[in-house]
């Protein structure tokens, strides 16, 4: 069973699912230095989550800038997001209920 994925990883697979598609605009979206953001997309693509694809040179040329990698998810990325958000939110369910539990 694969090891579940921390919140870094599921910020950078949710701005991915939200249509933010290239490095810097990942970086931009979830407010993570590049340093976070482009090793993790390197696990997250070499674990088959997300696939990347570099854009054509020419498109690139005629708007004066670098060529850009543009990631898509994977269905297994897709279910994996899922899970963890799923993980995510029972956790926090249960923390707000420790608060709760500990002011009455």
């Amino acid at each position: 069973m694969p090891r579940p994925l921390g919140i870094t990883s599921l910020r950078i697979l949710g701005a991915i699912r939200d249509g933010v598609a290239y490095g810097l605009e990942i970086v931009t979206s979830t407010g993570m230095p590049s340093g976070t953001v482009y090793p993790t997309l390197g696990r997250l693509k070499k674990s088959g989550l997300v696939r990347a694809r570099w854009e054509d040179q020419r498109a690139a040329e005629r708007e004066g800038r670098p060529r850009r990698r543009y990631y898509e998810l994977t269905a297994e990325g897709a279910r994996a997001l899922a899970e963890g958000v799923d993980r995510v939110t029972a956790a926090a369910a249960d923390l707000a209920g420790a608060t709760e539990a500990g002011n009455a």
